[in-house]
């Protein structure tokens, strides 16, 4: 049981004290740090499953979309992203922290040598000439702070916090890369069948116009069945730039995300493909699984733990602190007489530091490192909160979106139908054109629909896997440098 008060005030030797300072640092101050228990529903949305709920399958989750090219690109993403690249800066400094933080626990020691040359000038009267002296100096000096409250442990404990919050920093990153990835590549082909729905429906249209004026000419349609024909055809044709904009931009997202030149990525992507479809339901486990597989929990959790620790590192600072300290040191008159024919000192002894008066700035310092905690424990609980929050939204967008699918796809067929008999019966002269150009517009309106609804379906699932937590789980390599240096020792260097 370690002793966190020293009474053994008797003893009358420095072994005896230094095996009691030993003893002593053993001791902490500040609250011991435990995983908050936070209150979560058992089960998602308002009713309870009626069959027990199965864990996600989040592993490599956005192969599930069947597309190569998706597949290719998120590789492409984790190797090339500018903020994975930046994540994995703040890992490696969080580490060296940590070793930094580890070595005060440990004694430090440190040599030195001195020569000095002495002229003594001629005394009056007697010798002539002056004479020099050569002495030398050897030794070095070691102290160790015995760390008797756990100030320095803290300070590591929280470091090592620290490099647990780097590393879930990173996973964050790489989800929501991975999730930004997939969706703008949707995007991507989603513009790209819309251009195309439009390009086919203007070239139809262009055609009815050019129909409809043959047959003002001949007597058998009016101007303003002209005019209608030619406006419809020429508002179609007016979405095709929108709709090169809108793919332009997400491509060069794209590019931006891979960590390249916007423009990287145009002549890959060009050619067009169909909007990633997924196939499979997404089980959703129970909500106490985001506690565990997101990544963003996971580092509220952890920066909580590293402010705790950080209460008990300024609560060190106000007790007294006991430092052991030492030094050899030895003289002679030639370098080869050092530790010989010299003269030899040597000291050892404790060094012991109390406060006693800062103004209140102690006290302070742990009121700051306490508020502080606080406020990762509510940011924790805010975590928790939003990331429920995400799932729950995702189910009810991917369900719902699902439906109005179903449906607009039915639409969209029956304007088919319409537009059809519209035309036929235009031809019989039972109908007017006008309800020939109605049709057509509504069909194209009900296929723009059903495109923007199938990317939408993509879009609600990729939401879902990322707000489950589904992320990259392969091996990420942080221990590469971004800039290597070259060229570091004792070198010289001309001003500039």
């Amino acid at each position: 049981m370690p002793i966190c008060s020293p009474s053994n005030t008797g003893l009358s030797n420095i072994a005896a004290a230094i095996a009691l300072a030993v003893t002593l640092t053993s001791c902490v101050v500040g609250p011991d740090y435990r995983t908050p228990g936070l209150a979560v529903p058992s089960h998602w949305g308002s009713k309870a499953g009626t069959k027990p709920a199965k864990a996600p399958q989040l592993s490599q989750w956005w192969k599930q979309l069947k597309d190569p090219t998706l597949d290719a690109l998120i590789e492409e993403a984790i190797a090339g992203n500018l903020d994975v690249a930046t994540a994995k800066a703040k890992i490696r400094e969080a580490r060296a922290t940590y070793r930094e933080q580890r070595g005060a626990l440990l004694p430090t020691a440190e040599g030195t040598a001195s020569a000095t040359r002495t002229r003594t000038s001629a005394a009056a009267g007697g010798a002539t000439d002056a004479t020099f002296s050569t002495l030398y100096d050897g030794g070095f000096d070691a102290s160790w702070e015995l760390d008797l409250f756990g100030g320095n442990k803290r300070a590591a404990e929280a470091a090592k916090y620290g490099v647990d919050a780097a590393d879930e920093e990173l996973r964050d990153t790489m989800l929501t890369l991975i999730g930004d990835v997939a969706s703008y590549y949707v995007q991507a082909r989603e513009y790209q069948a819309l251009r195309d729905l439009a390009k086919r429906t203007a070239v139809s249209q262009r055609k009815s116009a050019a129909l409809t004026h043959a047959e003002y000419l001949a007597g058998s349609a009016t101007a303003v069945d002209t005019a209608k024909a030619d406006a419809l055809a020429s508002s179609t044709e007016a979405d095709i730039p929108a709709y090169e904009i809108s793919y332009a931009q997400a491509v060069h997202r794209l590019g931006v995300l891979l960590g390249r030149p916007p423009a990287a990525l145009e002549e890959r992507l060009k050619a067009s493909a169909p909007i990633p479809s997924p196939k499979m339901s997404v089980s959703t486990g129970i909500p106490a699984d985001i506690l565990v597989s997101r990544p963003d929990v996971r580092l509220a959790e952890r920066q909580l733990a590293q402010y705790t620790a950080k209460i008990g590192k300024a609560e060190a600072n106000r007790y007294p602190s006991i430092s052991l300290t030492g030094d050899i040191s030895s003289s002679a008159a030639s370098v080869g007489d050092l530790a010989k024919r010299s003269s030899i000192g040597w000291s050892l002894g404790p060094s012991l530091t109390v406060p006693i008066f800062q103004g209140g700035q102690l006290k302070a310092a742990v009121d700051v490192a306490k508020a502080e905690r606080d406020q990762y424990f509510i940011a924790y609980q805010s975590a928790v909160l939003s990331a429920m929050e995400d799932v729950e939204n995702a189910v009810v967008s991917l369900t719902q979106e699902r439906l109005k699918y179903g449906k607009l796809v039915s639409s969209s067929s029956s304007y088919n139908r319409a537009s059809d008999l519209s035309r036929t019966l235009n031809k019989a002269g039972v109908t007017d054109f006008l309800d020939v150009l109605d049709a057509e517009r509504s069909l194209y309106s009900a296929e723009e629909a059903v495109i923007q609804s199938r990317a939408s379906i993509a879009t609600d699932y990729i939401s879902l896997n990322k707000a489950l937590g589904g992320g990259w789980d392969g091996d990420v390599d942080v221990s590469k440098p971004a800039v290597v240096d070259t060229d570091t020792g004792p070198h010289l260097t001309m001003a500039k």
